[in-house]
């Protein structure tokens, strides 16, 4: 199994991270696991169509970055494991980018550290997204996902 960070696609599946997790000698903690899997949405928000995406990161920070939040978040009571690990490469959509696992003593323990664990990799792991897309001309066009929020949130103030 690999480490916790950026991984090129197809280097682990969720059900390899899962049989790792439950593997764990301290895993006898553990009474519920909590998963999230990003995939490749087919629709961008202004409805355009997504022919596939592209995403690469700065390795070596993503991965400190991304093992520290594992890290800060297995100190939370009854939390066993944290987990994230975020996919590199060229994606169809449908296709798994992240998976986020939080392994816990009970269900109330995981299901807010989860979902912190997804609102931090998203804001502070130099992930970059390129959409490439189709839209309703049927013309296609790429663009870094980040620089194209950027730009609508600078027309929206």
């Amino acid at each position: 199994m690999g480490y916790i960070g950026i991984h090129k696609k197809g280097e682990l599946t969720l059900s390899e991270l899962l049989k790792s997790i439950k593997e764990r000698a301290d895993f006898h903690r553990a009474g519920a696991i909590a998963t999230f899997v990003g995939v490749v949405r087919g629709e961008t928000l202004d409805g355009e169509n997504v022919e596939r995406m592209e995403l690469q990161a700065y390795e070596e920070e993503a991965n400190k970055v991304l093992g520290s939040i594992c890290e800060e978040l297995k100190k939370r009571e009854g939390i066993v494991d944290v987990q994230i690990h975020h996919f590199v490469g060229e994606f169809s959509v449908g296709e798994d980018l992240v998976y986020v696992v939080v392994a816990g003593a009970h269900r109330e323990n995981v299901f807010g550290v989860l979902r912190e664990a997804v609102e931090r990799y998203k804001s502070e792991a130099p992930v970059f997204k390129k959409e490439h897309v189709v839209d309703e001309t049927g013309a296609s066009e790429s663009y870094w996902v980040s620089e194209r929020e950027a730009q609508q949130k600078r027309r929206t103030e």
